[in-house]
């Protein structure tokens, strides 16, 4: 079994669309989860977004990881910090997946060229903002060189916040065409990795259409799928400390194993490491929780012979690429741009 770590690595603002207003504060607390990567021998893709890779306070830490090969970077869009700035701020345009296909396109490659010149690596790994995805960005990642993405969240339809219905997805890796990102190829020039969502029981899309039957105007009035959970009847489980517990996690794990899942990729916001920024940590005892729930995960994979991997090394080893085939460094300038417009 494989596992990945992947952490969008944002500003410490949730929930509020703001283009400049964009603190990074809670960027400093990876200096501790990279410690407790450390301990187990895990090197973690963090997807990093425009204000993270603009601030040189992010930028040294981030760096610091890199020099000591500690990690991959990836990359992470939330559209309404980006440049350019020619969207309104709504929660439709929230959603990369929504603008126009030549916005999309200039909001990636300018924050590409700002992880290359600022952290000096070409990253080949992507997540979109809120799980925005569709053609328009498969598109643009495709002339950028990238080679991964992991936007998809299976069995959840984002489709109540203007976003994407993942509710059909599965969630093994598979390769793509960037014209139709929910159909496996196998010459796809992508290669998605979706985050790991799963159920606890039985036939997984019996498990989903269930899931939706459930949420008709009388299942929500009777709010039967909270009764179906209670009674151990219906679990949908993230593998993600934000959303999950330590006791779920590790039976989704050994469910995911027992069906011979590939791999799995445990995802969360940097932001939840930090208390009082996301709803999922909000004290300081939240937060010893959090790093508890994490290692929890991490002490059950090192035992189970789990192998730790970025996603560029996964994809380099079901492509069977080189083992350096992943993250390029590239020359460094000696006058970074930080802070660019």
């Amino acid at each position: 079994m494989k596992f990945s770590v992947t952490i969008d690595v944002e500003e410490d603002n949730w929930n509020r669309y703001s283009r400049t207003e964009n603190p990074v504060h809670n960027v400093k607390r990876l200096l501790t989860l990279q410690e407790l990567f450390d301990r187990y021998g895990v090197r973690p893709t963090y997807l990093v977004d425009y204000p993270v890779v603009t601030d040189p306070v992010a930028v040294g830490i981030l760096k610091e990881f890199l020099e000591h090969d500690k990690c991959e970077i990836g990359m992470h869009c939330h559209p309404w910090n980006t440049p350019p700035f020619t969207e309104e701020l709504s929660d439709f345009n929230s959603m990369l997946s929504n603008l126009p296909e030549v916005l999309v396109s200039k909001k990636l490659t300018v924050l590409h060229a700002a992880i290359m010149e600022n952290l000096q690596v070409k990253p080949v790994s992507f997540r979109a903002g809120r799980w925005g995805f569709s053609r328009s960005v498969a598109m643009a990642l495709k002339e950028l060189g990238y080679r991964i993405d992991t936007s998809v969240s299976p069995y959840v339809d984002w489709s109540d916040e203007h976003g994407p219905d993942y509710s059909q997805f599965q969630l093994l890796p598979y390769r793509f065409d960037p014209v139709n990102i929910a159909s496996p190829r196998e010459s796809g020039v992508l290669f998605e990795v979706p985050t790991t969502v799963g159920f606890l029981q039985g036939d997984f899309a019996r498990c989903q259409k269930w899931t939706q039957q459930l949420k008709n105007a009388v299942g929500r009035k009777l709010r039967l799928q909270g009764i179906f959970a209670r009674l151990g009847l219906l679990n949908k489980v993230w593998l993600s400390p934000e959303l999950s517990d330590a006791k779920s996690m590790l039976k989704l794990m050994q469910r995911l194993e027992a069906r011979s899942v590939p791999v799995l990729n445990m995802s969360f916001h940097s932001t939840s490491l930090m208390a009082g920024l996301t709803p999922f940590v909000l004290t300081v005892a939240d937060e010893i929780s959090f790093l508890e729930r994490i290692e929890a995960v991490l002490a059950f994979a090192l035992e189970a012979e789990y192998k730790f991997l970025t996603l560029a090394e996964y994809e380099a080893q079901c492509t069977g690429s080189a083992p350096n085939a992943g993250q390029v460094k590239v020359m460094a300038k000696p006058a970074p741009c930080l802070g660019l417009s």
